[in-house]
């Protein structure tokens, strides 16, 4: 079922309301731009509408809104029904870097001439309510809502997504720790990073040093 925070970030993108839910060429498109670029808000993970976007790409301009959760509330119910008995703020914090979990599957698309990667960094409400189960009570989502939109970062070249890195805090040579250093992110999370840079040939493998893999930027 479709969220209130879905239908709103495509009431912000359509031109009207008359461009939402466009049916074009076989497929329901989430809205038209008023500059008639098509628009695809993504919640799941970018990879489920890579052949959707391999199509859309060979003859139109496309743009990819993929939200960046920067703060999230959220609104406990006493029940599916209500009322509110409590609202916090979560402690998870969204990420730029965090777009290069969703990218690894999607390198295969981006980038593109005809393509945009549209980041916009929000603030939601998450609505929820408690559900008793044989292990113990747990929670459903009722429902998710926009509360407010901050920066947007735009990527459409390879540049872009290079721009991401802070390239000058790394050796000629560096492996993924050096990468999770200078982006204060896990390891795993690096090696992902390490791996779409590769893809779109930012780097290339020049070596090993143990059991680590040593890349090298193309434009050192």
């Amino acid at each position: 079922m479709e969220t209130k925070l879905h239908r709103q970030l495509k009431e912000l993108y359509a031109a009207t309301a008359s461009q939402i839910e466009v049916r074009f060429e076989g497929y329901i498109i989430d809205a038209i731009s008023h500059q008639g670029e098509l628009i695809e808000v993504q919640h799941a993970p970018l990879g489920s509408i890579r052949r959707k976007c391999e199509d859309l790409l060979q003859s139109h301009p496309l743009k990819v809104v993929k939200p960046v959760i920067q703060r999230k509330w959220i609104v406990g119910l006493k029940n599916k029904s209500g009322p509110v008995v409590r609202k916090r703020l979560s402690p998870k914090r969204g990420r730029l870097v965090d777009i290069f979990t969703e990218l690894t599957h999607f390198v295969p698309v981006f980038p593109h001439p005809r393509l945009t990667l549209e980041i916009p960094f929000i603030d939601t409400e998450e609505w929820r309510y408690p559900v008793e189960r044989r292990w113990g009570k747990q929670f459903r989502i009722q429902d998710q809502c926009l509360v407010d939109v901050h920066q947007t970062v735009r990527l459409h070249t390879a540049k872009d997504l290079l721009a991401l890195i802070p390239t000058e805090s790394l050796p000629e040579t560096f492996q993924t720790q050096d990468l999770a250093r200078a982006l204060s992110c896990p390891r795993w999370l690096a090696q992902k990073v390490a791996y779409c840079l590769r893809r779109i040939e930012l780097t290339q493998i020049v070596g090993k040093k143990g059991n680590a893999v040593l890349y090298q930027l193309h434009a050192a």
